[in-house]
Formats: C-alpha cells, sequence, structure tokens
C-alpha cells in the first residue's frame, strides 16, 4: 500500500492530454490513425522518465549501479557498455531514451502481460516507467500486473507504490517518483490515477 493518499491530479491530466496531441500529430494528425509513437511512450518518456532520471550528457561513474551512465541514466549504448569519456548531445540522447523505451520496455510488456494494450493509457505509461526504473521481469510479475489484468485499475496504481526500497529500505525519492511526485516531477502512481474515470 501507498505510504502517501493517492488522488488525480490536474498536471497529471494535462500530461495525458499533451501525450495523446503529441500521438495524434505524430500519426499524421488523425486520431483514429495508429501513432507512431504510441501514447504510453511519449507519456512515460516524457513525463515520467526524463524528469525524475535527469539529464546527463558526458558519461559519468554511477555509484550505485556501479557503472558508466549516460543520458538518461543508460548504461548500454547499441548494446555495449557506457565509457568513460563518452559525450552525446540532447537530441541524440532523446532518440536512444525513445527507442530505448520502446523496443525495450514497451514491446515487450505488451507481449508478457495480457491485455496490456487496453489498459488505461496512464497506467500502461506508469507501468513502462516502472519496467524502465525496476526491469521488465519485476514488472510483468508484480501484483500490479496481475490486479490490472483483472481490471482493478486504481489498485494496479497503487500496488506499484510498493517498488519503493532500495538495499532493502524505503527510500523517500523512490516514494516521491512511485507515489505522487514532488513540486516539479508528477509520480507514477498520480498520473496512474489522473487516467482513470472518476
Amino acid at each position: 500500500m501507498p505510504i502517501n493518499k493517492i488522488v488525480a491530479t490536474k498536471r497529471g491530466k494535462s500530461a495525458i492530454a499533451g501525450a495523446v496531441l503529441a500521438a495524434v500529430l505524430a500519426g499524421g494528425g488523425s486520431y483514429f490513425a495508429e501513432p507512431a509513437r504510441p501514447v504510453a511512450v511519449i507519456l512515460a518518456t516524457d513525463s515520467l522518465i526524463k524528469p525524475w532520471e535527469g539529464l546527463v550528457l558526458k558519461s559519468h561513474w554511477d555509484p550505485f549501479s556501479n557503472r558508466w551512465d549516460i543520458c538518461y541514466g543508460d548504461t548500454l549504448i547499441n548494446g555495449k557498455p557506457v565509457k568513460a569519456g563518452v559525450t552525446k548531445t540532447k537530441t541524440e540522447c532523446d532518440a536512444i531514451l525513445e527507442a530505448r523505451v520502446y523496443n525495450d520496455y514497451y514491446l515487450p510488456l505488451t507481449k508478457q502481460i495480457k491485455g496490456f494494450t487496453r489498459f488505461p493509457v496512464s497506467v500502461q505509461a506508469s507501468m513502462v516507467s516502472g519496467a524502465y526504473n525496476f526491469g521488465v521481469g519485476g514488472m510483468v510479475g508484480s501484483r500490479a500486473a496481475k490486479l490490472a489484468v483483472a481490471g482493478r485499475y486504481r489498485e494496479a496504481c497503487e500496488a506499484q507504490t510498493a517498488w519503493n526500497k532500495a538495499g532493502g529500505h524505503v527510500v523517500g525519492g523512490l516514494v516521491k517518483r512511485r507515489e505522487m511526485g514532488d513540486a516539479q516531477r508528477i509520480g507514477e502512481a498520480e498520473l496512474c490515477v489522473s487516467g482513470l474515470s472518476a
């Protein structure tokens, strides 16, 4: 269960509306066309992953993962480990992130979680963001995924907040990321419930 109360917010609803518009524009301006960029990928990437991961344009050593990373926490570029001295532009980092989120998180979740693409887009996006942070396997086997498959979306949004620990201890930053965010960033559960009907 979440530590804090989870509620829908205006900023969560605005983020969803913006992602829907971006997907429509990417699909040639038709609401009915299959978007080139799925709404869930746009929403997860722009509203959840980028703000929480932060952008680093020159590789740096991450003491938590014991690896070099760059861009939005990437430890691999084109399948190879990031090394010291690597630099990227913001445009390159954005393209790497979008491709990675689509190929390594969105597509596997669509294949491994029954009915994933029929979930509300806010649920899909929060699950993609969670998988980016704690792994596809963790998300696929999670209570949140089981609840979403059963159509219990609000409970699924709240169940994902359990992924708030590092080293066996609750971490304040992960509580914020999983729940209601902070003044500058939307939380996964906040966004998740903001896309559900009341």
